[in-house]
């Protein structure tokens, strides 16, 4: 089995996952898939919309091997959350 290196530095892999989601797959995917996961191969673009990380990426990866994914959560800012929640006061 290969290890797949990363091809660019945290800071860049986020920032391009960030603006392929904003600028080209988030348009697509808002309506209907709330909470879902989005995963993005930031080479090619192309994209897996699944509940489920593993699912979307290994849908991705069987498409393109060598995919460098970002993962988003559709309609938040957040793929997980550690800790505890605050209530809101209503």
């Amino acid at each position: 089995m290969t290890v797949r290196q990363p091809r660019y530095s945290k800071e860049e892999f986020a920032r391009r996952g960030d603006e392929i989601y904003e600028s080209q797959v988030r348009s697509q995917v808002e309506s209907g898939n709330h909470g879902k996961i989005v995963a993005i191969d930031l080479e090619t673009g192309a994209f897996e919309v699944d509940v489920s990380e593993v699912v979307a990426c290994n849908r991705l990866e069987a498409r393109y091997p060598d995919a460098q994914i970002w993962i988003v959560r559709v309609g938040s800012r957040h793929v997980r959350r550690f800790g505890g929640r605050t209530k809101r006061a209503v």
